[in-house]
């Protein structure tokens, strides 16, 4: 009997501090509801925690602070609850509807079906979530449109419709590392990396921020980098397709870029210059490293005389990054190689406004000279003599050409054909005038006219009428001659 009654206090006990635990849970939920209208959801939510630690099979409490959460942005715990909300009361449309929108905002399209095929099993007449029905079929026709253009390989209009996207499920940490991973694809890397980090800042197992991590530095052109972190992604998610792809792209591309300097560094070019090429196959959205390879191979190029194409591989390195100062001297000296002297000039300048150094100096009016130089007129070309001609076979070259050109000679051809014919005169003229003259020939022939670009004041006829006056005439005849 004695015991029976001790038995019957202690059940009587228990009751009384449930129900202490019960109306202070109240009260707790009650304190959470005021702080909820007022806006201040961090005082709300801890309200909502302690009624929930004082009764714990409370789904309305769980759903409460779910919606709690989802004021703050926080729909990862705002889901956990609102499921555990359901989980107790299989019943509570609203947790269903939060349900919705949690996964809504988490881009979790077979959780969004689910919650409203659930909302509509209780209530057929609910229209609590309408506006989630709307947002689903939004989210589905834009998936496959990135799908689409993500197979496509048109990274650009994946991240304009991810941006699209995200607007409608901010939370999606899958739609924020797929545009990640698309802006390190379109050489934006630094964007890549801070929205790779917040992810990693959160979840620190994500394989795929991971993945975009190491996707930036292989970018970078920091491929032991790239492949610690594809390798770390792996660990995380041994089936990583796209980490496994990259960590093998980043070894072989490493292999051979090694292995090309090592080919070029000793001298075997020909060799490198088929492994540049071969590395330049592997990625073509790796500029960074295809930049560095391309220059290589134009080094390669410049070595074994293939001059022009140097100059194109070098051209293809400055379309990528323009700065590129290395590409652009040399890209310099192989024009002027080939005497294309204005565009050695011009790169010389335009290396110049990168980097004023003494030597970039000299390089720039070296070639400025060759330039000068390249457009003054080849006297001893225009007579057909070599350099060391004597004195007499200047006069007898000055002789036949001038005879040949004098524009009597010409009198009945058309009048382009006697223009070019006065022309060729005069130049024969200037020729004899500064070749003749031991002074202006030692300056010529010297390049000491090229700065000042002295031309020969004459009268070409008057030259030619005292050139055979003194020597007879042709064919030793008084001027006067007939062609």
């Amino acid at each position: 009997m004695m015991i029976s009654i001790v038995v019957l206090g202690l059940s009587l006990i228990s009751q009384i501090k449930q129900c202490n635990k019960i109306s202070i849970a109240e009260e707790k939920k009650k304190l959470g509801n005021e702080q909820y209208k007022a806006k201040n959801y961090q005082s709300a939510l801890k309200f909502y925690s302690d009624a929930i630690s004082l009764c714990p099979d409370s789904s309305t409490y769980y759903g409460n602070r779910a919606a709690t959460y989802m004021m703050m942005s926080n729909y990862t715990n705002a889901l956990n609850d609102a499921r555990t909300a359901v989980r107790l009361d299989p019943n509570f449309e609203k947790a269903y509807v939060r349900i919705a929108k949690c996964c809504v905002a988490k881009g979790d399209i077979i959780g969004i079906e689910q919650a409203i095929k659930k909302i509509e099993e209780l209530d057929p007449q609910s229209n609590a979530v309408e506006g989630e029905k709307q947002t689903l079929q939004q989210l589905r026709q834009l998936e496959q449109t990135i799908q689409n253009n993500y197979d496509s390989k048109y990274y650009r209009n994946v991240v304009y419709y991810l941006d699209a996207a995200i607007k409608l499920a901010p939370a999606c940490y899958r739609y924020r590392l797929l545009k990640a991973e698309c802006l390190a694809f379109l050489g934006r890397c630094d964007e890549a990396v801070d929205i790779a980090i917040s992810v990693i800042k959160l979840d620190s197992t994500s394989a795929d921020a991971i993945y975009v991590r190491g996707l930036c530095f292989y970018y970078t052109d920091n491929l032991e980098k790239g492949i610690k972190h594809f390798e770390l992604a792996l660990q995380l998610d041994p089936d990583h397709k796209k980490a496994k792809e990259m960590r093998t792209k980043s070894k072989t591309l490493k292999d051979m870029k090694e292995k090309g300097n090592v080919l070029f560094k000793s001298g075997r070019y020909r060799e490198a210059q088929t492994i540049y090429t071969d590395a330049l196959k592997i990625d073509e959205l790796n500029k960074e490293i295809n930049s560095k390879l391309l220059y290589n191979r134009a080094l390669v190029n410049s070595k074994i005389g293939n001059t022009r194409d140097a100059i194109v591989d070098c051209t293809n390195v400055l379309d990528i990054n323009a700065q590129y100062l290395k590409a652009l001297l040399l890209r310099a000296r192989c024009h002027n190689d080939i005497e294309k002297y204005e565009e050695s000039v011009s790169d010389y300048e335009a290396a110049l406004q990168l980097q004023k150094t003494p030597e970039i100096k000299k390089l720039l009016r070296d070639a400025k000279f060759a330039l000068k130089k390249s457009k003054r007129k080849d006297y001893y070309k225009i007579l057909g003599i070599p350099r060391n001609a004597s004195d007499d076979e200047i006069k007898k070259a000055y002789r036949k050409k001038a005879l040949v050109h004098h524009p009597d000679r010409h009198a009945n051809s058309s009048l382009d054909e006697r223009k070019e014919q006065e022309l060729k005169f005069k130049e024969v003229g200037e020729a004899y005038a500064i070749l003749s003259d031991p002074r202006k020939k030692v300056r010529y022939d010297n390049d000491q006219d090229i700065e000042d670009q002295e031309q020969p004041d004459f009268d070409p006829n008057q030259m030619f009428r005292h050139f055979f006056q003194f020597s007879g005439g042709p064919s030793g005849a008084s001027f006067g001659f007939e062609f």
